[in-house]
């Protein structure tokens, strides 16, 4: 009997989620025909940004709908488990030589300029960069995911979720309120959810962030947690696997088991729910024909600049300051790692570049020897 993640292809799920999304909020908008308008013309430049990326295949360069940006080192929270802070990506002190909103911009209207249709804003915690994410906002043909613990959530970024539609706020929530508060710091359960009735009061599109642990798999899956986002106006759920990157946390790693578990969950919400779209990293991955890291099917450029494979695998030879984004997606290191078919190993789980960490830092010698 074949089931539903046989075949399965990520971008193509995530795709139509996307322009099912925008429909709805076509919908929710007509009383404001300025937003309506703004969806619609957002519709149509997806459609035009899929055209650049086919011509571009036709000409032999395979260009990745999906770009990963890190717009700062900072983040107010200490969240156990954090594997930016365990890397060092994040850090308490006051950020030197990051990006600038100049260099954001520029990097915007390049990926604009290649056909990137999504462009996800991380951290540290990126809405501490107001002036990169205003930036942002003004870039209408990309969408932008805006990946935040929620805590900076102020009338003013209300208002400018509420004037830029393609800036989509995705909040991290690990449960309910205990295993919320518990990884996340007091109070920040009730925060998120009075920011998830404040945008479904305001017709506001967004969506939620779960690293799913061997703690709150059971939780994070079930109708319950689910109906409690849907009931808010959550449109996207992103299941994260936790990837343990010090030696204390490795028991909160999903095994074999708990895998299997949430492929079967999440096909089974995917049959049953039209109005939501779920995400699974990496199993969607695996189904997808292998790790879409290093530009097969994103790539993540850090707060410095730097060119990475995946925010997981934090390894660079190339800085987009000194270079333009699609020759940074041409580097050695991602050529290296797309044509030596690494990217296609099987791998326990998790991450494959992060248990191939040592292949990537000898290839990275390799390069510089």
């Amino acid at each position: 009997m074949k089931t539903v993640n046989e075949g399965f292809d990520l971008q193509t799920y995530v795709t139509r989620g996307v322009e099912r999304v925008v429909a709805d909020a076509i919908k929710a908008t007509l009383k404001n025909p300025k937003e309506s308008v703004f969806m619609a013309r957002f519709a149509k430049a997806s459609v035009a940004a899929s055209k650049k990326r086919r011509a571009a295949a036709d000409a032999g360069e395979h260009i990745p709908p999906f770009l990963i940006a890190s717009i700062t080192s900072q983040c107010n929270l200490h969240c156990a488990g954090c594997y930016s802070r365990c890397s060092r990506a994040t850090v308490d002190a006051e950020p030197v030589s990051q990006l600038s909103d100049r260099d954001w911009a520029r990097i915007f209207d390049e990926a604009d300029e290649m056909g990137v249709s999504f462009i996800l804003l991380a951290g540290g915690e990126p809405m501490m960069r107001r002036d990169v994410i205003e930036a942002a906002g003004t870039r209408k043909n990309i969408l932008f995911p805006v990946f935040t613990n929620g805590t900076f959530m102020d009338e003013k970024y209300f208002a400018l979720f509420d004037q830029c539609r393609n800036l989509v706020p995705v909040m991290s929530i690990e449960g309910g309120r205990e295993v919320t508060d518990e990884r996340r710091g007091a109070g920040v359960y009730d925060k998120l959810i009075a920011n998830m009735d404040e945008m479904n009061r305001r017709g506001l599109i967004f969506g939620a962030s779960v690293t799913v642990t061997t703690k709150n798999i059971k939780e994070v899956t079930s109708d319950r947690f689910l109906k409690t986002l849907s009931e808010r106006g959550c449109k996207a759920v992103i299941f994260v696997e936790f990837v343990p990157v010090s030696g204390d946390d490795g028991a909160l790693a999903p095994g074999d088991a708990e895998r299997a578990f949430l492929r079967d969950e999440i096909d089974r919400l995917r049959e049953e729910s039209d109005n939501m779209v779920f995400i699974s990293f990496p199993g969607d991955e695996k189904s997808s024909g292998g790790c879409v890291a290093a530009g097969r099917g994103f790539f993540h450029i850090n707060s410095h600049g730097g060119a990475e494979p995946c925010p997981f695998s934090p390894y660079s030879d190339v800085n987009v300051r000194d270079s333009s984004l699609r020759e940074a997606m041409r580097s050695p290191l991602f050529t290296a790692l797309r044509d030596g078919g690494i990217l296609l190993d099987d791998h326990a789980g998790g991450c494959v570049l992060y248990e191939k960490r040592d292949l990537v830092e000898r290839l990275l010698a390799k390069k510089d020897g």
